[in-house]
C-alpha cells in the first residue's frame, strides 16, 4: 500500500466511518469538515482509486474503502518506526515510555500486552 497522505486520510476515515459513501456525500461530509471544494474532493477521490485504497461502485459513484483503518495503521507505523527509529520498535517505545509518567494500572496493561507476543 503507497503511503497515504492527510487528505486522503481524512476521506479514508469517513468511509471507514461509515462503510460506504457516494462521491456527492463525500464531498459534502469534508465541505463541512474542513471547508474544501467538490473539486478538491473529487481529487483526492480520484488519488485514493489510483492508489487502489478505494473502489468506485456504480450506480450512484459510491466509494468503498478497500485497506482498513488497521492496515493504514500499520503502514504509517512501520514507516515512522523505518524514518525515526531505524527500524526499531523498542527504541519507539523507549521515546514513547520516556515522556510521560505512567499509572500503576497502565503499566499492568503493558505488561500483559508485552507477555502477550511471547
Amino acid at each position: 500500500m503507497e503511503k497515504l497522505y492527510d487528505s486522503e486520510l481524512k476521506l479514508m476515515a469517513l468511509l471507514w466511518e461509515h462503510g460506504e459513501l457516494s462521491a456527492q456525500a463525500l464531498a459534502r461530509l469534508l465541505a463541512e469538515q474542513t471547508g474544501w471544494s467538490k473539486t478538491t474532493t473529487y481529487t483526492v477521490i480520484k488519488k485514493c482509486l489510483g492508489k487502489g485504497v478505494i473502489e468506485r461502485v456504480e450506480p450512484g459513484f459510491l466509494c468503498r474503502a478497500l485497506v482498513t483503518r488497521e492496515q493504514a495503521q500499520q503502514r504509517e507505523t512501520d514507516e515512522l518506526i523505518d524514518k525515526l527509529y531505524d527500524g526499531s520498535p523498542d527504541l519507539l517505545v523507549a521515546s514513547l515510555l520516556s515522556r510521560k509518567t505512567l499509572s500503576a494500572e497502565q503499566i499492568v496493561q503493558l505488561r500483559s500486552l508485552v507477555d502477550s507476543f511471547k
